[in-house]
């Protein structure tokens, strides 16, 4: 029996990408349209340069933040005006596969763990990868969430707090979904996503149907749009200028095993999979645990999952690299 070993079994071929040259608010329009949290972006000739993602966004709303304070523009919502008050949650002894099938089916980066409304902590891809390899190395029979619940309390924020410091936090800490807690009762989540499509100055802006369109547009809105960037290392408006040139990559070959190292110890979400400078695919954590979810109910046993996860074939080997 053979199972899905490296990076290009499972990659995601059909990417959406941004070229360098886009306009930036172009670009943020895209990600929120496609809901989707980044894109790679590649030139003509296919090579890869970057990443324009989410976390880019939240950094141009804080980079224009001061100008939007001299223009007057700047009307800003609060966590409570965009969070998501319908939310999929979770119990300590919920099943730990079944925490991870719910993610993935409802395609969520994360779910609070709750007793009634009190909040325990919250279920993560990055902490479902701790799952995948306690299964794969420890051969646990089952487990609940308990263990695997981040209940770092630095992740929770206040309804009334500002959005552009819920950007902050997010931009400090890496965390992609904040729980928001009155009183200390579980009343909502805040996403990345939530915050870049909330109300702030770039609304107004980001609602035109494209960056051309303003560009040639004589009206307040357009002026805006060129105000906010004016005097900013993104004052071009090209991707290139406000993409992640640092963002990490992999080659096709490389094993998953090592994939879900990367996301297991890294805020990672996605890799671009690169060969040759030429962007090939993409892989993300849910792509990797929806592949061991797959492969752990056809098994027998947890540790069949091992084989499916790497090329080394010897456990104590693989073992080796994670110490």
């Amino acid at each position: 029996m053979s199972g899905p070993r490296i990076a290009s079994d499972i990659m995601v071929r059909n990417v959406v990408t941004v070229a360098p040259e886009d306009h930036v608010y172009d670009a943020m329009r895209t990600l929120l349209a496609r809901s989707i949290t980044g894109m790679p972006v590649v030139d003509e000739d296919g090579r890869y340069l970057g990443v324009f993602s989410e976390k880019c966004c939240l950094s141009l709303l804080q980079m224009t933040a001061a100008a939007a304070e001299r223009s007057g523009s700047a009307e800003y919502g609060t966590a409570a005006t965009c969070m998501t008050r319908e939310l999929i949650t979770l119990k300590e002894d919920t099943d730990a596969v079944i925490a991870i099938e719910t993610l993935i089916e409802n395609r969520i980066s994360g779910a609070p763990v709750v007793d009634g409304e009190k909040l325990l902590g919250v279920f993560s891809e990055r902490f479902a990868m701790n799952v995948l390899m306690a299964f794969v190395y420890d051969q646990i029979p089952g487990a609940s969430v308990r263990p695997f619940a981040n209940r770092d309390m630095q992740r929770v924020v206040p309804p009334d707090m500002g959005i552009l410091d819920v950007a902050q936090r997010f931009l400090d800490t890496g965390y992609r979904r904040l729980p928001v807690l009155d009183d200390g009762r579980l009343v909502g989540q805040v996403s990345r996503r939530d915050v870049v499509g909330g109300k702030h100055h770039l609304a107004a802006v980001l609602k035109q149907p494209n960056e051309s369109k303003i560009a040639g547009d004589s009206g307040s809105t357009s002026q805006l749009a060129r105000a906010l960037l004016a005097g900013s290392p993104c004052e071009s408006g090209d991707v290139s200028t406000a993409m992640d040139r640092d963002a990490r990559t992999i080659a096709p070959d490389t094993s998953l095993l090592d994939v879900a190292h990367i996301f297991m110890t890294t805020d990672v979400r996605r890799l671009p999979v690169v060969e040759s400078g030429k962007l090939q695919g993409q892989l993300s954590r849910r792509d990797v645990l929806s592949v061991f979810v797959a492969q752990l109910n056809q098994a027998p046993s947890p540790a069949r999952a091992l084989f499916y996860l790497s090329a080394v074939t010897d456990e104590e080997q693989a073992r080796a690299r994670f110490r």
